[in-house]
């Protein structure tokens, strides 16, 4: 009785796996098709409104490029620096698994500014 239970339980059970695979196979092409354009509409949104500075670091540092690592305007006080500062270095910290080039160019700015 309990192997004729199992082998019932069994049979559903790929059946159950067999319907839903055959309903995902006819609705793939269009879930591949709206993921595509959903895609393309993501990439081309999240980079144009991007807050983020788009390039690398300047081989001298300029105080736009420091204000611009620390998130403050060029003309910030010392405080204000030594806030964002904190901020930015508790996140990118080598220690905290950050990169330690990343940390020195956070330092650099934060001298930048300070002067």
């Amino acid at each position: 009785m309990q192997k004729q239970a199992t082998a019932i339980a069994a049979g559903v059970g790929l059946a159950i796996v067999g319907f839903t695979g055959r309903y995902l196979l006819k609705r793939m092409p269009n879930l591949s098709q709206k993921m595509a354009e959903t895609m393309k509409m993501l990439d081309s949104q999240s980079l144009a409104n991007s807050k983020y500075y788009k390039g690398g670091f300047e081989p001298k540092m300029t105080k736009r490029e420091a204000s611009l690592i620390l998130g403050v305007s060029p003309t910030a006080g010392k405080i204000k620096v030594k806030e964002q500062f904190k901020k930015v270095m508790s996140v990118n910290h080598p220690d905290r698994g950050g990169s330690p080039y990343i940390a020195a160019k956070i330092n650099e700015a934060k001298d930048m500014l300070e002067k």
